[in-house]
């Protein structure tokens, strides 16, 4: 790896959700098609939550903010998947694009066929796969034993939950799968970490596949702080602890963090630490910077840790 630039990977792919993995993937969008994420689909919350709790199926809501954020060419069909209905009737508050894709789902396509679908429809070239085609829902349990549902409950908790888990079990996309055994580098995060990054990590398949790949692994950590006071407390080696632990194997090799970040107790691995604000939102990592920063973690990497299992 030490020497390479971006464009001279085969395929780089990208795990997490809402809107830290859609500014990733627009960062990395000139990658074109050997750009892929793969994307949480737990989330119960706004549109998407009122979406699933009458219709079922997936959530789209993490999907949906990719697509939007890597639209590059403005027209009809991207102002209308970006719509949101206002006012106060029943469509009030709910996305276009989150009821398309759901229609697309009753018409009995696959879920990635879906995506596939509205990709081209908004001229996307880079690949989006969701972590699984089944419903499925984060469930949190906390110190003392309860049982906490869904991701905008596990977001409120006041300390860190003891266990979390996916309910049920649910298998992984098979291109999900595949397209990490292929891949030459892989990015996890930013985003909220219980609930945008760990669902992708519980999934079994996905988990045996980061075990298995040859392919370097970066993080990519928050600039600000989290909204949830459970992730809020987590220091830098505390995430990296939960997150190979659900892996079940020391795989991340490179840490690219803000400047505020302390990396003292992280000198076993490769710390890339830039200034990564944008300018109009600051806990938004700027899409040039984080370009520039990747680049510099990919040329200054050290040769996978490979690494030593967990107990």
């Amino acid at each position: 790896m030490r020497n390479r630039s971006l464009a001279d990977l085969d395929r780089v792919v990208a795990l997490g959700g809402g809107h830290g993995l859609g500014r990733v993937m627009s960062s990395l969008s000139s990658l074109g098609s050997r750009l892929t994420g793969i994307v949480t689909t737990t989330d119960n919350g706004g549109s998407t939550g009122r979406i699933r709790r009458s219709e079922g199926g997936i959530a789209w809501g993490d999907m949906r903010n990719c697509l939007n954020q890597l639209i590059t060419e403005p027209s009809i069909a991207s102002a209308m998947f970006e719509y949101r209905f206002t006012g106060n009737g029943e469509l009030a508050g709910h996305n276009l694009g989150n009821l398309m894709l759901k229609a697309l789902d009753h018409l009995s396509v696959r879920p990635l066929e879906a995506l596939n679908l509205i990709r081209n429809l908004l001229r996307i070239d880079a690949f989006l796969i969701p972590m699984s085609e089944q419903t499925v829902d984060l469930v949190a349990v906390d110190a003392e034993g309860n049982t906490v549902q869904g991701e905008t409950s596990i977001d409120q908790m006041p300390q860190p939950p003891q266990k979390l888990l996916l309910e049920p079990a649910v298998d992984a996309t098979r291109e999900a799968v595949e397209a990490i055994s292929e891949a030459d580098l892989i990015l996890i995060g930013p985003g909220s970490f219980y609930t945008s990054l760990m669902p992708v990590l519980l999934v079994a398949e996905i988990a045996q596949a980061l075990r298995r790949t040859p392919a370097s692994l970066i993080f990519i950590d928050n600039l600000g702080k989290e909204l949830s006071p459970a992730a809020a407390s987590l220091t830098l080696a505390g995430k990296l602890e939960i997150m190979e632990r659900a892996i079940g194997k020391k795989v991340i090799d490179t840490l690219l963090v803000g400047p505020h970040a302390n990396v003292d107790p992280l000198s076993e691995r490769m710390v890339v630490q830039k200034p990564l604000e944008a300018d109009d939102i600051p806990y938004r990592h700027d899409r040039h910077l984080l370009h520039i920063a990747l680049e510099h973690a990919l040329q200054a990497n050290k040769p996978p840790l490979h690494h030593d299992k967990l107990a």
